[in-house]
């Protein structure tokens, strides 16, 4: 199986601009995602999707690949389909956000695995257990509930489930997406949903088309860089390695 793993990166950020470029231990941050996003044992290339020149040419700089995209795409999951149009070769996509220079590969050739096991899979993604009560009630944290062979049966920015009784556990998802390219191209040409446009979460547009979504569970430590806060909580990480 062709995989590719594609770290979108854009300049622009509200709270941290010129994310994607800045340090972390001697290195821009999105060399750091891509260094780690290529150690996954069954990616066949890893590539930066920016819009952006100075992105392009830290990649490049550092020795890896690279692309531009159109500056005018609404979600990210057009720009991904950009880059799925442009590789044909390519069976499996996955999507590395370009903010979590602390991915593990393992968690990426996981994502793979699913898409062996199951032939006829579009799409999956990964969650983790949240058990701190302020974590699971803030919006910015997406909820995900699954079924028990675990599809997803819904994401939301709402505490899910309702706790009205004790025992039920609560899981984030994590923003890391694999599709089949096909499937990933007619996923990207849909018109946007009413639950989509409620939530602004893209990947609800895949259920209430009927689509399923894998979900797999991981214990692994996510820390999103969107912060100057976050940005030294990473820094510091990186000096412990």
């Amino acid at each position: 199986m062709n995989v590719l793993c594609v770290i979108p990166a854009r300049y622009a950020s509200t709270r941290l601009p010129g994310k994607p470029l800045k340090d972390i231990a001697g290195k821009p941050m999105v060399c750091r995602v891509y260094d780690r996003a290529a150690q996954a044992g069954k990616v066949s290339d890893t590539l930066v999707a920016t819009d952006d020149v100075r992105i392009l040419n830290a990649v490049q700089e550092h020795g890896g690949r690279a692309m531009m995209t159109r500056k005018d795409h609404p979600t990210g999951t057009d720009r991904l389909a950009e880059v799925a149009s442009a590789h044909p070769e390519a069976d499996l996509i996955v999507n590395v956000q370009g903010d979590e220079p602390l991915i593990e590969p393992s968690l990426i050739d996981r994502l793979v695995d699913v898409f062996e096991e199951e032939p006829d899979l579009p799409m999956a993604t990964v969650m983790t257990k949240i058990t701190d009560e302020e974590e699971q009630r803030n919006p910015n944290n997406v909820k995900v509930v699954t079924n028990k062979d675990g599809y997803a049966l819904y994401f939301s920015r709402s505490l899910l489930p309702y706790p009205r009784h004790a025992g039920c556990p609560v899981y984030k998802h994590i923003g890391i997406y694999a599709y089949r390219r096909d499937f990933l191209l007619r996923y990207a040409a849909m018109a946007p949903t009413p639950l989509e446009t409620a939530e602004s979460l893209e990947q609800l547009r895949a259920l209430e088309n009927g689509y399923r979504i894998k979900v797999v569970e991981t214990e692994a430590q996510f820390v999103g860089v969107d912060t100057a806060e976050d940005l030294e909580k990473v820094n510091a990480i990186y000096r412990q390695l």
